[in-house]
């Protein structure tokens, strides 16, 4: 059994596959398949192939070191991909895959039988907010105890601009169009969840997931969250400015 948070940046999905990870029966799902570049996916499994290797043969090693890292002594296997990485992904599927007459089947050949969870947030306002943000400051994850997970650039100073909050809005709305059309196209039903949910009970939300996996709900219980909410202030200002200055509350 496998399964692939679709989503965008800022969306909870930190939170989810950490909180999936926990529970020691759902896998180790991470993005695996990071960004359009297959160099930069073979950098980030730790993979050095030969110049001389043709494509297939690298895509080869990359699924399958992926396959180790993202599955549990269970053999279940999970994986996160990013609205940015999706048509890459989607590409190079089909490459070492030919032989699937759609992207649904080459992810079953690749992964086996497959679950698509779609995790959105439906406040495309704040989570423009929150991914500009974190864009300017460098930090995107934070532990409840605030210590810093993830940081991607030297710290920065927030600055309000309009335009780039509009475009993020713009971005984010474009990746959930873009899911919500590849589920039609394939004929896939995903198990949808949303940030407001996960934020809300992020527990309750982790038993459903599990229950859609075929797994036992009650490995949820005791799983504590290991990310923080980064947003503060300043966020709430922003969105509150945005917001005027659209004309809507």
């Amino acid at each position: 059994m496998s399964y692939v948070i679709c989503t965008s940046p800022r969306s909870g999905s930190t939170l989810l596959f950490k909180m999936l990870a926990a529970t020691g029966i759902a896998g180790r799902p991470a993005s695996y398949f990071f960004g359009p570049s297959l160099e930069d996916w073979l950098d980030d499994l730790g993979i050095a192939p030969e110049e001389s290797s043709w494509e297939r043969d690298r895509l080869e090693a990359a699924f399958r070191v992926a396959r180790l890292k993202g599955s549990g002594s269970n053999g279940v296997f999970g994986l996160r991909l990013q609205g940015h990485s999706h048509g890459f992904f989607c590409e190079k599927l089909a490459v070492l895959h030919p032989e699937g007459a759609t992207d649904r089947e080459r992810f079953e050949r690749a992964f086996g039988p497959t679950l698509f969870v779609h995790l959105m947030r439906r406040d495309k306002v704040d989570q423009a907010v929150s991914y500009l943000k974190a864009r300017q400051t460098g930090l995107w994850h934070v532990a409840p105890d605030g210590t810093e997970l993830e940081r991607l650039a030297p710290h920065g100073e927030p600055r309000y601009d309009h335009d780039a909050i509009q475009a993020c809005i713009d971005m984010m709305v474009g990746y959930d169009r873009g899911w919500t059309d590849w589920f039609v196209q394939e004929g896939i039903e995903p198990v949808r969840v949303s940030y407001d949910d996960l934020s809300a009970d992020p527990n309750g939300t982790l038993r459903h997931v599990l229950e859609c996996l075929g797994l036992e709900p009650t490995a949820a219980d005791g799983v504590t969250p290991g990310v923080a909410k980064l947003a503060d202030r300043v966020n709430r200002d922003w969105v509150a400015r945005f917001r005027a200055e659209q004309g809507y509350a």
